[in-house]
């Protein structure tokens, strides 16, 4: 029993993160019905999609710390009731407002749950795998996002009700791992003041440039997945021949399920050269979609959507093993929602952006436009890169 309970409670944490993150990505693929439902502009979809990033981001800038007050059983639990809240208004929302509430309110759960998981996680591993926490964490969120829209395209595909009823499974999963959190046992911990005041926080002296590198890594490789989640399911109907929200959620899936097959196949590359491989191979996949836009070769898009899989999956490793390295344990809650501040608004500030662009130039442009934009920003944090190390 001693030996089992460890991994019971690791398991539960691992579910917790893993409904956490599915959550977040799940309308992706719905996002045509609701343009055609709505008759909303490209740019009303990215609003929708950086609805939940906003959400996330005021989590991580004003309740980055409530782990270390309420311990993060209790914040995951609070997190899990956030994705109840969120998701049911997203299944009865009438109006594109009421989806993008319920879309902030699912950020404010992403939010609490990717903070306090990665601390349950390092608690809740068994010692002897404690080092595999950091990668572990990154796989499982990968997993995570890429189940939603995988499960969102393929109840929606073939349910008569495909705006309500693909949000019922994860909602409903989220209650039993809410109750069943409620058995999980960890360590006694000592308890800091509760504070809403706004603290970010970066590493030491030393290790600055290096942990903007990492952050400006994590703002393009979130970025390339944004763009996918929100609006690849508009562009890839003029791209491919197969059409419907399991084509578009499993484009988006497919990213994430290459990310996490990578990550754990490279987790004993070094964080340095995993870093650097990641931002090549993003840098070639934006090239290739670039290309794939002008030239409407169905080809280069699959190419393209595995590359970029490979390069979240290598990029996003060697951030999380650098993050772990020039940290330690009382600074890096506050270092790593620094960063994923940085990361996050890679969701936002481009796809608002793209969704500007496609608005008055067209789809085809705007994502040409970004491809440019955020490969020469890869090439440079490259080159930033090889000067520091």
């Amino acid at each position: 029993m001693t030996t089992q309970h460890p991994w019971r409670s690791f398991f539960m944490v691992s579910l917790a993160l893993c409904i956490g993150t599915a959550g977040t990505a799940l309308a992706s693929p719905l996002y045509p019905l609701y343009q055609q439902l709505w008759q909303l502009l490209p740019s009303q979809i990215t609003y929708i999609f950086v609805a939940y990033m906003f959400g996330c981001l005021a989590t991580l800038l004003f309740l980055g710390r409530i782990s270390n007050s309420f311990g993060f059983l209790r914040t995951l639990q609070i997190g899990l009731l956030f994705v109840i809240v969120g998701l049911t208004l997203s299944a009865i929302a009438p109006t594109a407002l009421w989806l993008a509430l319920g879309r902030f309110i699912i950020g404010i759960a992403s939010g609490l749950i990717s903070t306090s998981a990665m601390l349950g996680l390092i608690s809740t591993i068994p010692k002897q795998h404690q080092h595999n926490a950091p990668q572990l964490s990154s796989i499982i969120t990968v997993i995570g996002f890429g189940l939603g829209p995988f499960i969102g395209g393929l109840i929606a595909q073939f349910s008569t009700q495909p705006l309500i009823t693909p949000y019922l499974p994860i909602i409903a999963a989220a209650i039993l791992c809410f109750f069943g959190l409620f058995f999980v046992k960890v360590p006694v911990f000592q308890r800091q003041p509760f504070s809403i005041a706004a603290r970010l926080e970066i590493p030491a002296a030393h290790y600055r440039s290096l942990f903007f590198i990492v952050g400006l890594t994590a703002f393009s490789a979130f970025a390339a997945f944004s763009l996918f989640a929100s609006l690849s399911p508009s562009f890839v109907k003029d791209l491919i021949p197969w059409h419907g929200p399991l084509v578009s959620g499993s484009a988006i899936a497919s990213i994430l399920l290459v990310s996490a097959l990578v990550q754990f196949s490279a987790k004993n590359l070094a964080a340095h050269q995993s870093l650097r491989w990641g931002l090549m191979t993003l840098l070639l996949s934006f090239m290739l979609l670039g290309l794939c836009m002008t030239m409407q070769w169905s080809l280069l898009f699959f190419i393209s959507d595995i590359l970029l899989g490979m390069g979240h999956g290598l990029s996003l490793l060697g951030a999380f093993g650098l993050i772990h390295q020039m940290t330690h344990t009382t600074n890096r809650a506050a270092v790593m929602s620094t960063y994923l501040f940085i990361g996050y608004l890679g969701t936002i500030v481009p796809i608002v952006a793209v969704g500007y662009l496609a608005d008055h130039f067209g789809l085809n442009l705007a994502v040409l436009a970004f491809c440019i934009a955020v490969g020469l920003l890869c090439l440079g944090v490259l080159y930033w890169h090889k000067k520091t190390i």
